[in-house]
């Protein structure tokens, strides 16, 4: 079982790669938080705010930002072998 995170993931309704990043957390029993920045806008500012980015996902992992589906950076920041 992985270590509790405080884990965000900014997402949209038809990104492919926010999937695959929730399926991820699902195969690892990642609990997180899901924020659909298409329809809160205050959610996308906070994103672009903290990652300075506007593509999506961005996971914030305990405070740690990650731009996209980056499974070697996920594993890193949550801890997964």
């Amino acid at each position: 079982m992985a270590a509790k995170h405080k884990v965000r993931i900014y997402t949209t309704p038809t990104c492919p790669w926010c999937v695959k990043t929730k399926e991820f957390f699902k195969e690892n029993s990642v609990q997180y938080e899901e924020v659909n920045v298409a329809a809160d806008r205050a959610a996308a500012e906070e994103m672009i705010q903290k990652s300075g980015q506007m593509g999506v996902p961005v996971i914030d992992v305990d405070g740690q930002m990650i731009v996209g589906y980056n499974k070697p950076a996920l594993k890193k920041a949550l801890g997964i072998a």
